[in-house]
């Protein structure tokens, strides 16, 4: 079985870097232990190394396809759905009340992570239908918690969000789905809503949608936006399942992600398609955004796991494959000698370091969140519970995009390393870069996660989330600084923190002045020059506990484990952070060349 993802960065990552074991002393979480939890990351991993990883090549060669108004999906989606269901895997971060197994988002991201790392193209079937299932828990009635939630977390029924439009594409003010009042405390739904997510198959008995659609005569814009319970098939008082005018109108055929159904369903084509409200009415964009920010982390998540295999796949390559001679010191090559393996040219080394700097980076910011968010909901203090969801708030548009704009860079590297045979379909490589491709754009493309960072999390609370992110920072930076040989790295963090205040500044005056669109112009910029600090300082953490371990002669990990986290903090610093000055000076340039002036000329078409 060829290694995807390395169990002991992981485990380092969970319990010394994001500190698992401090959130089982939280009452939320008293009852599990790390022993227990180490079992069930276990069973995981023999989960997906059984039913996911044989199978990746083959979803990929025998795609998803559309046929005689259906969708026919791989047939291990229907063993991963009830197995995933059995293992718990829809129920893990939910509480007891809820029907959960109250365990650490931490667990639960670490979990999806092996998987996703294993065949990405199937646990998005488990996690939407876990977050579709938390958003009826969260906000429905106790009659659509009843109905539909617990069939839903052991994998009987599956889940998804639908919120994109033909003509509206991101722009969710612009949806025009309907709703009206059928009388019977149903709503009759009529619309089309594109890009779905594991929209239609076989392997389940009903798929539970949840609909943004607008209730007649509801406001315009976003204000107006209401969400909808919409099963595919209607459940009658007497537990039998009848058709509810769902029609699948076809299957999107991508490039990546071959296996994962990307469906076009219209709701109402014989108007007879009935909805549930969740919640209150014109709320729903509310509500959604739960589900949506929980799936921007696990979209992270999933370009960490993509990246992370990749790099496993293109180091297991190197290792193997002789080709060239090194040079020699008097800059000849000895054609006598036997060719050497790849992994010794310095160029592939660099690929493989840049491989393992942006997956074990990303991989730990993810973490980074997902215990901010358990500390969130899980603090007994309530003004820490406040800094946490201030915390994630802000990280959660990084955390979306680094691990995928990155991950897609790092890919491509691998890719690089196997040469001509990268760009073959012998080789796996070029499988994950086609299906990383589609993480940049999944749940809000860079753009929009790039205006979120900087016109609305940087500025939250007057700048207070900003500020404890640079607190949090601090602390790691103090720890470096007790290291001797870690001092000039953590003076380089402490600059850059210096420059995002300067780039703030600078920025802070457009929009003191009204200049939004100049403000935010240069948005994307500014999250590639976040993204890079802020990885940064989770590779500054890995190596200051990886030195504390091998002076305290610890043994959990080999020596050499250890030093791999020194050495790629170092090679992070040497060749990722110093992008920061130069992107920098774009983000302060006086410069402005990309928003639209009064008399707009022929620039862009010339």
């Amino acid at each position: 079985m060829a290694q995807y993802i390395d169990i002991r960065t992981l485990n380092f990552l969970l319990n010394d870097i994001h500190g698992l074991n401090q959130l089982l002393q939280l009452p939320r979480f008293q009852e599990h232990d790390l022993e227990s939890l180490t079992m069930f990351l276990d069973s995981v991993k023999d989960f997906s190394d059984r039913e996911l990883y044989p199978c990746f090549k083959e979803m990929d060669e025998k795609p998803a396809y559309f046929e005689d108004g259906k969708i026919i999906v791989h047939p291990q989606i229907g063993t991963a759905m009830k197995q995933g269901g059995e293992l718990g895997l829809m129920r893990l971060p939910l509480t007891h009340e809820e029907g959960g197994l109250q365990i650490p988002l931490l667990i639960h991201t670490a979990a999806y992570a092996i998987m996703e790392a294993a065949n990405n193209h199937v646990p998005g079937y488990l996690g939407l239908t876990y977050g579709a299932a938390e958003l009826i828990l969260y906000f429905g009635n106790e009659e659509l918690k009843n109905k539909y939630a617990p069939k839903m977390l052991d994998g009987e029924w599956a889940g998804t969000m639908c919120l994109t439009e033909p003509q509206a594409g991101s722009s969710l003010s612009d949806i025009t789905t309907s709703a009206v009042p059928a009388g019977d405390g149903s709503f009759r739904m009529k619309g089309q809503k594109i890009f779905i997510s594991g929209g239609d198959h076989e392997y389940v008995d009903n798929l539970i949608h949840l609909v943004l659609a607008r209730i007649e005569g509801a406001p315009a814009g976003t204000k107006g936006i209401s969400l909808f319970v919409v099963p595919k098939k209607r459940l009658n008082a007497d537990n039998s399942l009848s058709p509810n005018d769902v029609t699948t109108a076809g299957d999107f055929q991508k490039m990546g992600q071959r296996g994962y159904c990307t469906s076009h369903l219209i709701f109402g084509e014989k108007d007879d398609c009935h909805g549930w409200l969740v919640g209150e009415a014109h709320k729903g964009l509310k509500y959604m955004f739960q589900m949506m920010n929980g799936a921007r982390i696990a979209v992270g998540r999933g370009g960490a796991a993509i990246a992370l295999a990749a790099y496993h796949a293109s180091h297991a390559y190197a290792q193997e494959r002789p080709q060239g001679r090194r040079v020699q010191d008097s800059g000849k090559k000895d054609v006598t000698q036997e060719p050497t393996l790849i992994i010794n040219h310095p160029d592939v080394r660099r690929m493989l370091l840049f491989q393992k700097a942006v997956g074990e980076g990303s991989l730990s910011l993810v973490f980074q969140a997902a215990r901010y968010y358990d500390l969130s909901v899980a603090s007994v203090d309530e003004k820490d519970r406040k800094k946490y969801y201030l915390l994630l708030e802000l990280l959660t548009p990084i955390v979306k995009t680094y691990p995928t704009e990155m991950g897609t860079q790092s890919v491509s590297n691998g890719v690089q390393v196997l040469g001509g045979y990268g760009y073959c379909s012998e080789y796996i490589l070029q499988q994950y870069y086609r299906d990383i491709r589609i993480f940049p754009i999944y749940e809000g493309t860079t753009g929009i996660q790039s205006i979120d960072l900087l016109g609305r999390k940087m500025m939250m609370e007057n700048g207070t989330a900003s500020r404890l992110l640079a607190q949090e920072i601090n602390e790691t930076i103090q720890a470096a600084l007790t290291h001797d040989d870690f001092k000039k790295y953590a003076k380089t963090l402490g600059a850059n923190l210096k420059l995002t205040a300067d780039v703030m500044d600078f920025l802070g005056g457009f929009a003191k002045n009204g200049e939004f669109e100049r403000y935010l112009s240069d948005a994307t910029i500014f999250m590639e020059f976040l993204g890079t600090i802020v990885v940064g300082w989770q590779w500054l953490k890995m190596a200051v506990e990886a030195k504390n371990a091998l002076l305290a002669g610890k043994t959990d990990y080999p020596e050499s484990f250890y030093e791999s986290k020194i050495h790629t903090m170092k090679f992070y610093f040497k060749y990722e952070m110093p992008k920061t000055t130069s992107l920098a000076e774009t983000l302060m340039s006086e410069e402005v060349l990309t928003v639209v002036e009064e008399k707009e000329g022929a620039w862009l078409n010339d």
